[in-house]
């Protein structure tokens, strides 16, 4: 199937075909076509599926073919809700792609910076708002934002919204909008919270499940690195020493450790930079972009920052820190071996993670390899090294499927005033 099959416009058309798009991914291929008819969707997709161009292309096409937008000033009709500004970018980034051959006009709208630039364009007049929830309740709660006109409502990344603690914020704003509206909503995970919100704001919603959140892509090389809490630096340091690692995105769990990693690996002559939430909104973007251009080697992040960054040929991706929970795992490893890549992930674990590699190698339903041939290894124990029996004891060792899911969730509701 080509994007000529899901009868697109020539102006979409041609913005697709001169950002290489030929053949949709298979959420696209499956979702264009019931966002075009107005039904709602109800898409469980993880990141580097192709989401974004799913929802994107059609409600561009739709806003592109509606005679009455010829007729009036800007307003806004289609309202994308997300949890990030880094994501709210990319999507934004996204939207001027795809909808470079139309006359259509949106904006992006989140906290960490001044409001002027942004008034300014809603101002001005758009059809289409990307937001994160705290600041478009501010510009709701100041007359900028009016919601009455809305016609098509995006809910991007519903379980990561719910997990940094906007879901009160996303109902308000909810209850504002129109009862008469398409409503796409897309998320990760199904947990029981998100599942009941599903429920009150769709209507008789058409299912797309591509991906789902327990696959790692087979593209993927995964190994595990056991080693002391207080060595993990001078492994990290160890192993980029490798010149295969091209690009490295480094996760941590808080953002003092990634302050922590970045000082250390550039004290140790290696470009790298951090980025988190206590970061102001330019220096996130100024590291994001050395990074996209290789101006960095090593980006650190705490799973919050990281949410929705997309860099394309992305070699390698480091876990220093195991996450809580185990479905962060698989985001984590999927920004890297997109499009057909293959790509790399390490994860680092010590004593006191073992519990959470359980939980990933359940949720996974295969086993990591060990690799045992590194100069900072312990001499872990069983338990350490099998904590659920599912941990190849022999680098190279072909996987083994098993079965299983994990219920743990991470609030991180500490965040919730990081995007107002």
């Amino acid at each position: 199937m080509t994007f000529d099959n899901l009868r697109l416009v020539a102006p979409i058309l041609e913005a697709l075909k001169s950002e290489g798009y030929l053949r949709p991914t298979p959420i696209q291929a499956r979702a264009i076509p019931i966002i075009l008819k107005g039904a709602d969707l109800l898409g469980c997709a993880q990141t580097g599926t192709g989401k974004t161009a799913a929802f994107a292309v059609p409600l561009l096409q739709m806003l592109a073919e509606d005679k009455n937008m010829k007729k009036e000033t800007p307003a806004i009709k289609t309202l994308v809700l997300t949890p990030t500004r880094e994501l709210a970018l990319q999507i934004g980034e996204s939207f001027t792609r795809y909808g470079k051959n139309t006359r259509l006009r949106h904006t992006v709208i989140f906290g960490g910076v001044s409001q002027k630039a942004q008034t300014d364009a809603l101002r001005r007049g758009v059809h289409i708002l990307i937001a994160t929830p705290g600041r478009l309740l501010d510009l709701i709660d100041q007359k900028y934002v009016d919601l009455k006109g809305i016609e098509h409502f995006v809910l991007d990344e519903a379980d990561r919204m719910l997990d940094m603690g906007f879901i009160r914020d996303v109902k308000k704003i909810i209850a504002g909008l129109p009862k008469k509206r398409q409503t796409l909503f897309f998320s990760a995970t199904m947990p029981a919270e998100i599942s009941r919100l599903a429920d009150t704001i769709l209507t008789k919603p058409e299912k797309v499940a591509v991906t789902p959140v327990s696959s790692t892509v087979d593209s993927i090389e995964q190994a595990v690195y056991f080693v002391d809490k207080v060595n993990k630096k001078h492994l990290l340091l160890h192993l980029l020493k490798d010149p295969a690692i091209v690009t490295a995105l480094v996760f941590t769990r808080t953002k003092h450790v990634a302050d922590r990693v970045a000082r250390d690996l550039v004290r140790a002559g290696i470009r790298a930079e951090a980025i988190h939430g206590n970061k102001s909104q330019n220096a996130r973007q100024r590291a994001l972009n050395n990074f996209k251009e290789r101006r960095t080697r090593v980006l650190v992040a705490t799973d919050i920052a990281a949410r929705g960054l997309d860099v394309e040929e992305l070699s390698h991706v480091i876990n220093y820190d195991l996450p809580n929970v185990p479905e962060t795992y698989v985001h984590r490893i999927g920004r890297t071996g997109r499009a057909g890549l293959s790509g790399t992930a390490f994860s680092f674990c010590d004593g006191d993670e073992k519990t959470c590699l359980s939980d990933i190698h359940k949720l996974i339903a295969r086993k990591i390899t060990v690799i045992d041939n590194h100069p900072f290894r312990v001499h872990e124990t069983r338990s350490m090294r099998n904590p659920d029996d599912a941990v190849s004891a022999v680098a190279g060792k072909k996987p083994l499927l098993k079965s299983g899911n994990s219920s743990a969730r991470n609030r991180y509701a500490g965040f919730r005033h990081a995007e107002r």
